[in-house]
């Protein structure tokens, strides 16, 4: 079983890390073989206020969280905030060097580009996060209209929902297709972009 953690902080968005919970919490579980065991990390050990004001609990800190396999950073107001922080940085850069598989969501990727972890990379985000994105790290190549860009370790997803789709991409990466594609069933979600078009879902690195 791979662990996933899922970051946290203030002004997060609700569905950047209620998607990719979902979906890592789900596969597997029709057939009775979890493939994921799930943990929020925030930096205090502190309720994160999410946005719109929902409370959440997390279930480690910083510095007490396990070893994690799959690393999830959603997005979110609180990351114009956050990629700001030497602290926020440096974790992203120790626990992005220790994962198998990243997935960024939305204005989260806000947070790798400040950690220095896209020069050189393919990446999107929100449509109103894209031009900052740009500012943040001008070595990255920048797809506007991606949903899904995957550049092997580091799967980054454009706006919000597209959390899901980054998220049982990654299933499909670790698992197979046929079970992201159970999972997707299992959560009742209408998954169309799952082929690799060089367009909405981009595989870096290949020329279509």
């Amino acid at each position: 079983m791979m662990n996933v953690a899922i970051l946290m902080f203030d002004n997060v968005e609700v569905l950047d890390f209620a998607g990719p919970f979902e979906v890592f919490g789900v596969a597997g579980g029709r057939e009775n073989n979890r493939l994921y065991d799930l943990f929020t990390v925030a930096q205090h050990s502190k309720p994160v206020m999410a946005r719109n004001n929902m409370s959440v609990n997390c279930d480690y800190t910083f510095g007490t969280m396990p070893e994690a396999h799959v690393l999830v950073i959603p997005g979110g107001f609180g990351t114009r905030r956050e990629k700001h922080s030497l602290s926020m940085q440096a974790f992203v850069r120790e626990r992005v060097a220790k994962a198998q598989s990243v997935v960024s969501v939305c204005s989260g990727a806000l947070l790798l580009a400040k950690a220095g972890l896209l020069k050189g990379l393919q990446a999107t985000s929100h449509q109103c996060a894209l031009d900052e994105l740009v500012a943040d790290e001008p070595a990255c190549q920048v797809h506007r209209k991606a949903r899904v860009v995957d550049n092997g370790k580091i799967v980054i997803s454009a706006g919000i929902s597209m959390g899901i789709d980054a998220s049982l991409y990654t299933v499909a990466k670790h698992h197979g297709l046929a079970q992201a594609q159970e999972t997707a069933r299992s959560m009742e979600y209408d998954w169309h972009h799952q082929t690799v078009d060089g367009s909405m879902i981009v595989l870096a690195g290949i020329q279509r």
